[in-house]
């Protein structure tokens, strides 16, 4: 970069005002609303948590940053935007970056971008000379289901549990890299489980592999967890036709646990609703508009379950022809009759493509290193970004209009606020400008946190 020592930068004069800018301000930052995030920890008590899930086997006498405080500036980089661990050579001079990762001396520097790279570097087995600190994936995945138990003061009667997959593509030569047909590129598969907008599983895989692989065991671990708590919830599965598999549907069967699974159509489903088609095509063609005929069945594949279950039809007819869709469930049709199951059950699990794509405004796509672990936590530190963004809307902007709001947009509105920041023996100053627009959402938030 071209050293400058230039102090006073002319710009064409402001009618009779002459126009000068100078670099003697005070220390400014560009996240001055990441105090709500920080007053957000210490409600959830996310960071400490996050730590014990890690080993740290270095030498106490010789550590200049903390463990709790390398968690914390990586988790609190991502929720701020910030993807790369490049980014933190400049980050680390941050004074209020300094406050949110709890270090002591906020003259002395956060760490760099090699300290936090050997942070995710993290080996598989015992510490060695040049990489020791590892983490536990049980700790980890635990702690995703806990927080999620701690956000209801009573245990719901019925839970959804949203299963989906995505890809993350991949330009470099990771391990357990292969092209997938679907997609068409190189990628990882992982697979997320969400219940409503809390996220209980962030699971890396590669992509050679059926999107349901390894769903019966998460699945398995998490209604465990839950059920250790909440002995008597109803727990709902929901997922599209990639999990509809013989093995998910047993152990759902035989675990007390429902499911409303999508299934692919095939011709013969397609002759079981051919009077149901012809009847939404007639009143297609009498109304101009879309046509739905509802109906149910019993069903069982050839070879591939080991029983009859109840299948729900959507014969649909459109302008542009023939629409139909299946669904395979184990709810009574008592109390989930065919349409309601359809409209009202099964099609919300749209609203969980929105929770994902979060995921990726939080950077779970930046999988770049080598190794299936250090990306995995990689993948855990972007999940832990979006647990506290979550816990902020939760927590502070429950009655808002924000409280739904998308990551990138509390990020923009109520994050990214410019502010001044001055440090004396007995004080940390830090001052927005008067003229912020969001200062009620921002006052609001803070007496939420602050009761």
């Amino acid at each position: 970069m071209t050293e400058c020592n230039q102090t006073v930068f002319p710009f064409e004069a402001h009618f009779s005002r002459q126009l000068e800018a100078r670099f003697d301000g005070s220390a400014m930052s560009t996240d001055g609303g990441a105090l709500l995030l920080r007053a957000v920890d210490r409600k959830v008590r996310l960071m400490q948590r996050v730590a014990d899930c890690f080993t740290d086997a270095r030498d106490p006498e010789r550590v200049e940053h903390t463990l709790p405080e390398l968690l914390a500036q990586r988790i609190y980089g991502l929720a701020l935007g910030y993807e790369d661990l490049n980014d933190h050579e400049e980050l680390r001079h941050d004074p209020l970056l300094g406050v949110l990762a709890g270090k002591r001396e906020l003259e002395q520097p956060l760490a760099g971008k090699s300290t936090l790279n050997r942070l995710e570097l993290t080996p598989a087995g015992a510490p060695h000379r040049y990489h020791k600190i590892t983490y536990s994936a049980q700790a980890l995945d635990a702690l995703l289901v806990e927080i999620f138990l701690e956000a209801h003061q009573r245990p719901p009667q019925e839970i959804v549990l949203d299963l989906d997959v995505t890809d993350t593509p991949l330009h470099g030569e990771q391990e357990a890299r292969f092209f997938h047909g679907y997609y068409g590129h190189y990628c990882y598969l992982p697979l997320y489980i969400f219940c409503g907008g809390h996220l209980l599983c962030a699971r890396l895989r590669p992509s050679n592999q059926d999107a349901s692989a390894g769903s019966v065991a998460e699945v398995a671990r998490i209604v465990r967890q839950l059920r250790g708590r909440w002995p008597h919830v109803r727990i709902i599965l929901r997922a599209d036709s990639g999990f509809c598999r013989e093995e998910l549907l047993a152990w759902c069967e035989n675990h007390q646990v429902h499911y409303v699974f999508g299934f692919a159509r095939n011709p013969l489903l397609r002759r079981k609703i051919a009077s149901q088609m012809r009847q939404a095509r007639r009143e297609h063609q009498r109304s101009g508009k879309a046509a739905r005929v509802f109906t149910e069945f019993s069903y069982r594949t050839r070879k591939s379950w080991s029983c009859s279950r109840r299948v729900v039809a959507k014969a649909e007819y459109l302008q542009k022809g023939e629409n139909p869709r299946f669904v395979v469930t184990s709810l009574a049709a008592q109390s989930w009759p065919a349409q309601k199951l359809y409209e009202q059950l099964y099609c919300a699990r749209g609203e969980m493509e929105n929770r994902i794509k979060e995921q990726l405004s939080l950077f779970s796509d930046r999988l770049s290193t080598e190794t299936m672990r250090a990306n995995q936590l990689r993948l855990y530190f972007s999940s832990l970004a979006y647990v506290l963004l979550q816990a902020l809307r939760r927590l502070a902007l429950a009655g808002t209009e924000w409280a739904s709001a998308q990551v990138e947009t509390i990020r923009l509105r109520l994050l990214k606020i410019a502010a001044e920041v001055r440090l004396s023996a007995r004080r940390i100053w830090v001052r927005y400008s008067r003229a912020y627009p969001w200062k009620s959402f921002f006052a609001a938030a803070h007496a939420a946190l602050s009761g």
